[in-house]
């Protein structure tokens, strides 16, 4: 039988898959190797090194998970539909589960670090001008865009460490659709398209 030719995303999505598992330090070039049935030569000819791989694997997560998402959510004119299409598919049935987790657990990492800013800051950014466009002012719009931020990572955080216990946060059964529907109408219809008021009731700008 010949050996499918290795490309830098089979190894980029590996590698994934091993942070995933058990954090950066799961990242090996031979257990890599061992898993795709592939050398370390076949390793070393995409890649300088295990930092070179780490960065594009990373940098592998960011497109997909954040810059071609919402790439495609542009297609959605409604700001609301957009918004619920946003968590329904970031809190679904993940290609990897528990990889967002991982990362942000080693947001200290010199290879981490950059590239987890860089994701959090263009996700806080979309989210506010979503809500932007519900009609919320500036100042809102980033509180509730950081607020809803906070409960999706809680959210798969929680899914990560205690979905047995807490079958709402599960990717899928009658119990997670129904807390994950609660939460978009909380994110979306709850919140959306007012403006923030401050203690004496004025609208803030």
């Amino acid at each position: 039988m010949v050996k499918r030719h290795l490309t830098p995303d089979d190894w980029s999505t590996a590698a994934l898959q091993a942070m995933a598992r058990g954090g950066v330090a799961a990242v090996s070039v031979n257990a890599l190797a061992g898993e795709l049935g592939a050398t370390r030569g076949s390793f070393y000819w995409h890649f300088k090194d295990r930092d070179a791989l780490l960065t594009a694997a990373l940098e592998r997560w960011e497109t997909d998970h954040t810059t071609a998402l919402i790439s495609r959510l542009e297609d959605i004119s409604d700001p609301r539909q957009r918004l619920a299409a946003l968590f329904s598919t970031a809190l679904g049935e993940g290609d990897i589960s528990g990889l967002e987790p991982a990362i942000v657990a080693h947001a200290d990492h010199p290879r981490v670090a950059p590239i987890l800013r860089r994701v959090t800051e263009q996700r806080i950014a979309y989210l506010t001008d979503l809500y932007t466009d519900l009609g919320l002012a500036p100042a809102p719009a980033r509180r509730q865009a950081v607020t809803a931020y906070a409960a999706y990572l809680g959210w798969v955080e929680l899914r990560r460490a205690a979905s047995d216990l807490v079958p709402e946060v599960d990717a899928s059964g009658e119990s997670a659709t129904a807390a994950l529907e609660h939460l978009i109408t909380w994110l979306t219809v709850a919140h959306g398209g007012h403006q923030g008021t401050g203690a004496g009731g004025s609208v803030e700008r």
